[in-house]
């Protein structure tokens, strides 16, 4: 039996539910059934739409599978079903989703790959937002975070993506209609994730992302197909940089040049030597590309020995339409003995527009003799000279012990072996005096006349000229690559401290002492300290190691990191290419240290400041607020004690109902003052269990007045699932809420209404009030803060400060919304207890 031929998926892509993915999806199923297509439908969620129900009719639905899990018993994709029955097409529905602990993949992603390699094709649906790769840009977003996510790998392998694309408004108006989630989810819905600026957002996300694939696709396609011209489907300009002074003039022309196309790409490209160094100072690489970040391009490097063909090949592999080149530095005799970069891209550039672009620095450089130092050791460049000085005397004995039998050709080749050996130990000084010894030697003893230094003939010229030009030419050529190869090692092991340094810095992970000590290690130190130098004298703020004990080490050497702060080594003395890598590592230790300080002083700052605010706040508090229910108190029993009033029973009745009303305001005043000195000590310790929102409300409402709680009317559907919540800590936030609604909205009711989204359980408590501007949305959950909107003696401004304090230390979020019409919404947002079931169960094995 053969090998089974894989099946092939088709995607339908949308940007957020609601978009037409499913429908799509439908219909193209009975596209293919009408053309006698076999298709059955696997899993179809429908989320009670009718026109989604009604596209179901005429196609065969598989039966679902029930997994029971904590009692509840839910229904899954049946993948065995599916295998069993064999269809050419199965629909699948949310490929994103994951199965019910118990079924047989942990994602249905899993169960689509099972069933492709059965050799069924299958449809299905995502939407962008549970791209693995795009997970924390939704969450910055929409601020939610996705559960569900499915690996960029396995859309990418789909043989079909098609994007099912919406605008926001027509989306928003689907809702508005009930077409997307029942009426009483919609009002939440569309304050949340589905703001214009969520949608706009999340479409341009999913039209990038299936772009980037449209493009991955055509450049496959033109790789199998071995097509090397330049297809122009998107303007693509790239700029050649070589780190020279020029390379800001060349960016910006070559920005301009994009910007003209209307959406053309712009991309930098530096080549590099294959030995991986470059002679462009990395500063002005890093401000180059920094440029090139900012104007909207990509930076890249290639390595290549031939950089006109590097360049070439890189603008082929992009698809560019336009190269832009600097003019060549070169002066114009060098240019005329060898042609520059600029025309041999232009000569094989083919398709490619080439934009040769002048600049102050074009023909400034002339010619330049290769300096006579290298990078070879003094024990070599000895060695060298021995071999010079021993050699000569040998290669000449051997030849005169030769006698006739050895040709004037013989010797000559003999010494110019000799040079050659010279140059590859000693370079370019021992190799120049084995040429110049080994001319003599010839000159003497082989040429005629011998016993003398009289050169005669011509071709003993030429031997000692070409002698000293081999020399010359393979002595740079050794230097040059010892060189390189000794560069590059120490770039090499500089690069990768200095990056680790970064990313520690950067992430904040290391402090003083841990850098003092990278110090240390990194340059075989025996002791490192931090010195600050102050009015009073020297300070150590920092140190690692110890110094020599024995007291016999000379003295220190100080590196001077700010005119205050000195790193004082002890151990070995630095050279000059240590010390330059060693200044990197201590300008960021006393980074590190400035920011510890900082930090110190802003948290102490921060704490003195909140303290002070608190007491100031609280002593306005117990000086008005809390004192106008207390000389209420105060007068009313006073008046019931006094035997000179002649009080009637509905007079007592009055002050009595003053007494009770007093000490009702002054037991809630205490109550947020105590629960907010719970919340600033972090002494709130909820316990989470599943609280019935309905039943918790109930209870809440009876801390209002009678009055109060008629102007209360409760709007939500029957079914509101639970929420993970502490129900005491809950109803606490809600009878806050309630009641500052009911204290701000004098008229008209005050509306509760609830509901699930995406995880969540919305409590939503909508006023008809005056509103609160946006500037002070926050400011209202700050605590002691009125906004001057509250007459004296109705609270110290504590209640949103304690419902926001709460309902956070639930693992909820509190936030405002406009109320359509006019007025405030407050948004209760806790996490549902299935969606906070399935984020704690482990997948499936």
């Amino acid at each position: 039996m053969g090998r089974v031929a894989r099946g092939t998926l088709r995607i339908y892509l949308g940007a957020a539910p609601g978009v037409g993915k499913t429908f799509g999806l439908l219909g193209e199923a009975h596209r293919r059934a009408s053309r006698g297509t076999d298709v059955a439908v696997g899993l179809v969620e429908t989320h009670g739409r009718r026109r989604t129900a009604e596209q179901l009719e005429g196609l065969q639905v598989l039966p679902r599978r029930q997994v029971t899990h904590r009692d509840v018993t839910l229904s899954e994709l049946d993948v065995e079903a599916v295998l069993a029955r064999h269809p050419e097409v199965v629909v699948i529905d949310e490929l994103a989703h994951t199965n019910v602990p118990g079924s047989r993949n942990a994602k249905r992603w899993q169960d689509v790959e099972e069933i492709l390699r059965a050799g069924i094709n299958v449809l299905t649906t995502v939407n962008i937002q549970h791209l693995e790769s795009l997970n924390d840009v939704v969450e910055q977003i929409t601020g939610i975070t996705q559960q569900e996510t499915v690996p960029d790998a396995v859309v990418r392998r789909a043989d079909q993506i098609e994007l099912v694309d919406m605008t926001p408004e027509a989306l928003r108006r689907r809702m508005a209609h009930g077409n997307v989630y029942p009426l009483d989810r919609v009002d939440a819905a569309m304050g949340n994730y589905f703001r214009v600026g969520n949608l706009t957002a999340l479409r341009e996300l999913a039209l990038l992302w299936l772009a980037d694939r449209v493009d991955e696709g055509l450049r496959r396609y033109k790789a199998e197909h071995h097509i090397d011209h330049v297809w122009e489907a998107r303007e693509r300009v790239v700029v050649a940089l070589t780190g020279g002074s020029e390379g800001e003039t060349l960016i910006r022309r070559a920005s301009r040049v994009a910007q003209r196309s209307g959406n053309g790409d712009l991309l930098a490209v530096h080549v590099l030597a294959s030995d991986g160094l470059t002679g462009a100072s990395p500063a002005a690489m890093r401000t180059q590309r920094d440029l090139v970040e900012n104007l909207g391009g990509s930076y890249h490097q290639v390595v290549g020995d031939d950089i006109a063909t590097a360049l070439l090949e890189f603008a082929r592999s992009v698809d560019a339409t336009q190269l832009v080149l600097g003019s060549s530095r070169r002066s114009r005799w060098a240019r005329a003995v060898r042609g520059g970069i600029g025309g041999q891209v232009i000569a094989y550039s083919g398709e490619i527009d080439v934009h040769i672009v002048t600049h102050p620095a074009a023909g400034s450089r002339g010619w330049r003799l290769p300096p006579l130092t290298g990078a070879l050791t003094a024990r070599r460049r000895w060695l060298g000279f021995l071999l010079a000085v021993v050699g000569v005397p040998v290669v000449t004995a051997l030849c005169l012990a030769a006698g006739a039998t050895v040709s004037l050709s013989v010797v000559l080749m003999a010494f110019l072996l000799l040079v050659l050996a010279v140059a590859l130990v000693g370079g370019l000084g021992p190799a120049l005096a084995a040429a110049v010894l080994g001319s003599l030697a010839e000159n003497w003893f082989f040429t005629q006349p011998t016993g003398q230094l009289t050169v005669t003939r011509i071709d003993d010229v030429v031997a000692l000229l070409g002698g000293l030009v081999v020399a010359v030419t393979v002595a740079t050529v050794v230097d040059r690559s010892a060189h390189r190869a000794t560069v590059a090692a120490r770039s090499q092991a500089e690069t990768a401290m200095l990056a680790s340094l970064s990313r520690a810095v950067l992430a904040g992970d290391r402090g003083l002492p841990s850098l003092l000590e990278q110090i240390r290690e990194a340059f075989g130190l025996r002791a490192v300290s931090m010195i600050e130098h102050t009015a009073d004298g020297e300070r150590v703020v920092g140190t690692c190691g110890q110094a020599d004990p024995a007291g016999t080490e000379e003295d220190p050497d100080d590196v001077a990191v700010t005119d205050t702060l000195v790193l004082r080594l002890s151990g070995r003395t630095l050279p000059a290419g240590d010390r330059r890598v060693l200044v990197a590592f201590a300008e960021q230790a006393a980074v590190a240290l400035q920011r510890g300080r900082l930090a110190a002083q802003a948290a102490e700052a921060d704490r003195l400041a909140a303290g002070n605010s608190m007491r100031t706040a609280l002593l306005a508090a117990v000086s008005h607020d809390l004192r106008t229910p207390l000389a209420g108190i105060k007068a009313a029993s006073s008046a019931l004690r006094s035997d000179d009033l002649a009080l009637s029973d509905t007079d007592r009745s009055e002050l009595v109902t003053t007494i009770d009303e007093s000490a009702d305001r002054l037991g809630g005043l205490v109550d947020n003052l105590l629960d907010m000195s719970r919340l600033q000590a972090g002494a709130v310790s909820p316990a989470l269990v599943p609280s019935d929102i309905p039943a918790v409300v109930h209870r809440a409402l009876n801390w209002l007045e009678a009055p109060e709680r008629s102007r209360v009317d409760l709007a939500w559907p029957s079914d509101v699932p639970a929420a993970l919540a502490d129900p005491g800590l809950l109803e606490r936030v809600v009878a806050n809420l309630v009641g500052n609604a009911v204290h701000h909205a004098p008229t008209g009711p005050v509306t509760l209404t609830a509901g699930a989204l995406d995880g969540q359980v919305e409590l939503r408590v909508t006023d008809r009030g005056p509103g609160v501007p946006s500037v002070d949305r926050e400011r209202v959950f700050e605590p002691f803060q009125r906004l001057g909107d509250t007459p004296s003696g109705q609270g110290v401004g504590l209640g949103l400060a304690v419902a926001r304090g709460l309902t956070e230390a639930m693992g909820g979020a509190l936030t405002t919304e406009d109320t359509p019409g006019g007025g405030l919404t407050m948004v209760v947002s806790l996490h549902s207890v299935g969606a906070a079931a399935a984020a704690q169960e482990p997948p499936a094995p």
